[in-house]
């Protein structure tokens, strides 16, 4: 028995042969899965974050016997598309000849299917996905994905294209259907974006699953000449969320942003990672996160700003803060600047605390329940991070969402 077997009885030549061919995908596509299927059992989990004398996260030790089903993939999506963009189903790109050969070309450019264990997995079992590329010089404002899982578990792949000058924003929602029978899902979404000389992608993000849903989610982005990759990250659901979002800044004066929110109850687990590599001259990035923590709650960050050698010029800032509600909450925060360029202006911060008492006697003396205080202190803790979130739609789902949690 081979030990991709061992990791999932159900994972196996046949399984990933029939996905494939339930799908009429095209022999090179196959391939990628099949390889990636071989490669499984050498592969590692993804590195979690670790702090002096603690693992936070154990992936190795979840039971991805019970939480994957590689034939209880169901969802419903629904897309609303910019008439200038093309945005299509990841297979019906296949059936078209210009559309599949830039899939071809992409898929795995960014993220690369054998970067660990989760990833490949993802890679060998994708059932669903988007293609959304936007030409040349054409502005795509109004660009929404939403996926509600129903099934036992779901792998997504999502790849974003832009050519030169060209620009596009794109919201995606994430959340598991109201009759989803079992007790433990799995959800796993790979996203790729590859921009163009002189574009702008913005892609915004609000995972929401219900509290019995593992979630491993990496988004990456890579950048041309002059263009922008710009992140929004907001992450309320799942029981266990490890995330990774990142930009590898190639391109000479290039940038990026990746802006975070997270709020954390009962006993869920969170696991985040912001990472940018500098990689060429005259780049720049900004990290921003806020998140809140309840009950026995649990977080982790880890923000790596990475410049390397011929990365003259670069500008690089990170900030991260986590509010605790309660007693039994835990949160840590990792930030990390490697430098091997001296022609570098960087600085990161982190902070962990619990609320002001200060604060929060002078409320409750003017007759403000403790209660009350406490919600709007932690509202008022979002303001910062709420105010880099560019999309308007989303920053009000945001609200209305944090607004829900501490209701309830």
């Amino acid at each position: 028995m081979s030990e991709a077997t061992q990791f999932h009885a159900g994972i196996d030549t046949e399984t990933v042969e029939r996905i494939a061919e339930e799908r009429n995908e095209p022999k090179w596509l196959r391939a990628k899965r099949l390889e990636a299927l071989e490669a499984l059992s050498d592969l590692e989990f993804p590195d979690v974050i670790r702090t002096p004398g603690r693992t936070w996260t154990n992936l190795e030790d979840l039971d991805f016997e019970a939480l994957v089903e590689p034939f209880d993939q169901t969802e419903e999506k629904d897309w609303v598309a910019d008439d200038q963009a093309t945005v299509v189903p990841f297979h019906e790109a296949l059936n078209d000849a210009d559309l599949e050969e830039l899939v071809k070309e992409h898929f795995g450019s960014v993220v690369d299917p054998q970067e660990n264990r989760l990833t490949a997995l993802s890679t060998a079992l994708f059932t669903t996905g988007t293609v959304i590329y936007v030409p040349s010089n054409v502005d795509a404002e109004d660009v929404k994905i939403r996926t509600t899982m129903n099934g036992q578990s779901l792998f997504n792949y999502t790849l974003v294209v832009t050519d030169s000058s060209a620009s596009v924003t794109i919201l995606e929602r994430q959340d598991t259907g109201e009759d989803v029978e079992g007790d433990e899902r799995y959800y796993s979404g790979i996203v790729e974006v590859a921009a163009g000389e002189n574009s702008y992608v913005q892609y915004g993000s609000l995972q929401d699953f219900d509290q019995s849903t593992y979630n491993y989610t990496l988004k990456r982005g890579v950048t041309d000449t002059y263009s922008t990759v710009n992140w929004i990250e907001g992450n309320l659901g799942s029981r266990l969320t490890k995330t990774e979002v990142s930009t590898l800044l190639e391109g000479e004066s290039s940038e990026t942003k990746i802006v975070g929110a997270f709020f954390g109850h009962e006993d869920q687990h969170f696991d985040l990672d912001s990472k940018v590599w500098h990689r060429a001259e005259h780049t720049t990035a900004d990290l921003v996160t806020r998140g809140v923590i309840d009950d026995e709650a649990r977080s982790v960050y880890e923000g790596v700003q990475d410049v390397g050698r011929e990365a003259w010029d670069t500008s690089s800032y990170q900030r991260e803060n986590t509010l605790m509600l309660s007693d039994e909450s835990e949160a840590d925060a990792s930030p990390k600047l490697i430098i091997n360029n001296h022609d570098t202006e960087a600085s990161h911060s982190a902070t962990v605390g619990q609320i002001d008492q200060e604060d929060l006697f002078y409320m409750e003396g003017r007759a403000i329940p403790e209660h009350v205080a406490k919600n709007m202190l932690v509202e008022g803790f979002f303001v910062p991070v709420l105010e880099e979130v560019e999309v308007e739609e989303l920053r009000e789902d945001l609200q209305e969402r944090i607004a829900e949690l501490l209701r309830a």
